[in-house]
């Protein structure tokens, strides 16, 4: 669905203000049950290989009718009240808004003799990007996102320095949307220039070797108020000239036979190749790629196919000597790396350079990278990350020591770099920044992080339980020392399970909080994800969907047989593909939680691919048009499985009003259907999050807020105390 979106999705905060005669309602009753707003059913009724299925809130597909926005305002109304009347909900945000206090880092980069990174006061919303030409000098702003927005909520994505470092391109989302705008900066005097990229998504540009324009991804203009529903179609890639309007952008290469088709341009360190990486859909979402190499030497260009067919998934590493380095799982379900060289990119000239191993390379990440003329390889051992060193022959050359269990990111750079830079954290270690030196092997702190709290005081293990078909899955804690096993703890169970993508221990200061109020945060490693390479994957998709709901349910259930926690103790989270998750489990075993929080999710999954990138997502999920992945699809899709008369438990379903990715509609519906089915006095609220995109708003102040309503609405649902 997208590389790592790992995170849990903790969205709310102010809700939308749009109430309409004869919908306002009032917080609670006298009796203290939730008096929903009226959701009218209509009669669509769809036809599906022979079974009719209703579709009673189609209407919330337009999003903008004045019946949607009143009915969305009414649902915002009743959250907004029932969050304030939670009496621990501000001492919550002042204890998470100081554990978001501290000065953050994020790694260092090098481009054109200069190093770049950024830096956040602690106070700051967005952190501010530097330079400097040499790390132990001052640095100086490049960049200060907080200082863009006029009227606007504007979010900086990401950077791209030129290759001669005098410019810089950087992506800016509105409100956390995937539309992403690349702008231009001129380095000597700090200004943007004219030059803008527009409608792009997924992709970062790829500057040309001689840094005067850059290659990127883009899509036809949407059509005004179609921002959140448009599809995904007719991406190519495109070159612009800087200095030159972007009605002059070369066209590189497009396939207008294939319009679902999306490209993710790289180009090699000589500056010879563009390398395009084709996805049917996103890039790496169904993981298997298309790659095309251009002779950017040659006139006119052309594009050379070097794969067909999407057969494996082929993730571009670098370049060095004349070669290019790939990561692919082809013949190898852990993933290996090859080398080409395109001068002659026939099969039968390809190098295995390192091969499958007993580790998986994860393929949803750039977990292989070039620096130093040696390979950079990233595996997961058991969820959690192992780091090795090889040569370009496949020689093994060393592992990185790692401070211990837990996630590292980073190890970029280019073939000549003697260094590179990596982040490390776990459940309980906040993030720090290393050095490590491709010479001498050895790492040295660059910043580490310096949270408000005392990590003496918790612990992290790994557990692992059996699966409904006894298969053994990792699942990840984290908790207060001394922790008693009598049922009674409050535990928050988040899963993914999805895609390819794997699921690793990464710190979070918000859930600082809910370990010192006693509580338990999991982590189960579902199938689906990309824990144990292809195979656990591809175990628990189209058909096999249902595997992935069984996994989580069985980690519930351990968590109870264990005395961990109990029923009324126990809440579920997820986002994205996790908020299907949370749905489906919701709908499938109302009785196993005490809450949920589903955000972002696929909710409807009989049109998920109608909207959207939701087309791309068929590769997971399958397509409501094939009769036997219809079936599969029917039976879990949480909007079609939702049973009047049920006892559900208290469920807070998140949304963002510039999601284009997950369309809210999802959330609309399924959030109409558990209220109106709701037999218990448990609440089911809408949250409907103001200047937020798929992955939440952006700022450190959203994210603050977000978290805080999450956990008092867990406070409440969970019935914890707080001290």
């Amino acid at each position: 669905m997208s590389r790592r979106i790992s995170a849990y999705w903790s969205l709310a905060g102010n809700a939308v203000a749009l109430l309409a005669a004869g919908l306002f309602c009032a917080a609670a009753q006298a009796d203290g049950s939730l008096k929903y707003p009226p959701a009218p059913r209509g009669n669509v009724v769809d036809q599906y290989h022979g079974i009719g299925v209703p579709d009673p809130y189609r209407w919330m597909e337009e999003l903008d009718s004045p019946a949607t926005r009143a009915w969305v305002g009414a649902e915002g109304k009743l959250t907004d009240d029932y969050l304030a009347g939670i009496s621990e909900r501000n001492a919550l945000r002042t204890r998470i808004a100081a554990l978001y206090e501290h000065e953050k880092f994020g790694l260092p980069f090098q481009e054109g003799g200069r190093y770049y990174y950024t830096r956040n006061s602690g106070h700051q919303d967005q952190s501010v990007l530097y330079t400097t030409r040499h790390l132990n000098d001052p640095a100086t702003v490049v960049l200060d996102p907080n200082e863009l927005s006029t009227g606007v909520n504007l979010i900086v994505t990401g950077y791209v320095p030129a290759r001669d470092g005098t410019h810089l391109a950087y992506g800016v989302s509105e409100a956390g949307s995937d539309w992403i705008e690349w702008r231009v900066r001129d380095l000597d005097t700090g200004k943007d220039l004219p030059d803008v990229a527009r409608h792009t998504k997924y992709y970062a540009p790829a500057f040309a070797h001689d840094s005067k324009g850059f290659y990127y991804s883009a899509f036809p203009a949407p059509r005004a108020g179609q921002e959140l529903s448009t599809q995904d179609l007719g991406d190519a890639v495109y070159y612009h000239a800087l200095g030159t309007p972007a009605t002059a952008d070369r066209l590189i290469f497009s396939d207008p036979a294939h319009p679902d088709w999306q490209y993710e341009p790289h180009l090699s360190t000589d500056g010879r190749w563009l390398v395009i990486a084709a996805g049917e859909g996103e890039v790496g979402d169904k993981g298997v790629e298309n790659i095309y190499f251009v002779d950017l030497t040659l006139a006119p260009l052309k594009a050379v196919p070097v794969t067909s067919g999407f057969e494996a998934a082929y993730m571009y590493v670098g370049s060095d000597l004349g070669k290019l380095y790939f990561l692919t799982t082809l013949d190898a379900p852990n993933g290996r790396v090859i080398a080409i060289d395109p001068q002659h990119p026939e099969r039968a000239h390809w190098q295995q350079v390192i091969a499958h191993g007993a580790d998986a390379i994860d393929i949803t990440e750039s977990s292989v990278t070039l620096v130093n003329h040696q390979l950079i390889v990233q595996t997961l051992h058991d969820a959690h990350s192992r780091v090795l060193v090889y040569g370009l022959d496949g020689a093994l050359h060393r592992e990185v020591k790692l401070p211990g269990p837990g996630d590292a990111l980073g190890f970029g750079g280019r073939p000549e770099d003697k260094e590179v830079f990596y982040l490390f954290s776990d459940l309980i270690t906040p993030p720090t920044v290393y050095r490590y030196d491709l010479e001498s092997g050895t790492s040295t702190v660059f910043r580490a992080a310096q949270v408000a709290f005392d990590a003496t005081r918790f612990e992290e293990r790994q557990v692992f339980y059996p699966g409904k078909d006894g298969t053994r899955i990792p699942m990840t804690l984290a908790y207060a020392k001394g922790l008693k096993l009598d049922g009674h703890n409050p535990v928050l169970l988040y899963g993914y399970g999805g895609f390819g993508i794997p699921m690793v221990p990464t710190f979070s200061p918000a859930r600082i909080a809910w370990l010192e109020m006693g509580g338990i945060y999991a982590i189960a490693n579902i199938r689906g994800g990309g824990e144990y390479g292809e195979k656990w994957h591809r175990q628990a998709i189209l058909t096999h969907k249902q595997v992935v709901f069984d996994d989580f349910i069985a980690a519930a259930e351990w968590l109870i047989a264990q005395h961990y926690t109990s029923t009324p103790r126990l809440a579920i989270i997820g986002g994205s593909n996790g908020g299907l998750l949370v749905g489906a489990c919701v709908t499938q075993r109302p009785d196993l939680y005490g809450a949920a929080v589903a955000a972002v999710g696929v909710m409807d999954m009989l049109r998920f691919n109608k909207f959207g990138q939701g087309a791309g997502w068929m590769g997971d999920y399958g397509s409501p048009q094939d009769p036997q992945e219809f079936k599969a699809l029917y039976a879990y899709s949480p909007v079609h499985n939702v049973h009047p008369g049920t006892k559900y438990p208290a469920t807070l379903i998140i949304t963002g009003d510039h999601d284009t990715r997950v369309m809210p509609m999802h959330s609309f519906k399924f959030a109409a259907a558990l209220q109106a089915a709701q037999a218990g006095p448990a609440p089911v609220l809408l949250y409907l999050e103001h200047a937020s995109g798929h992955g939440g708003g952006g700022t450190m102040s959203q994210a603050i807020d977000q978290n805080a309503d999450i956990y008092a609405f867990l406070i409440r649902n969970l019935g914890i105390r707080t001290k």
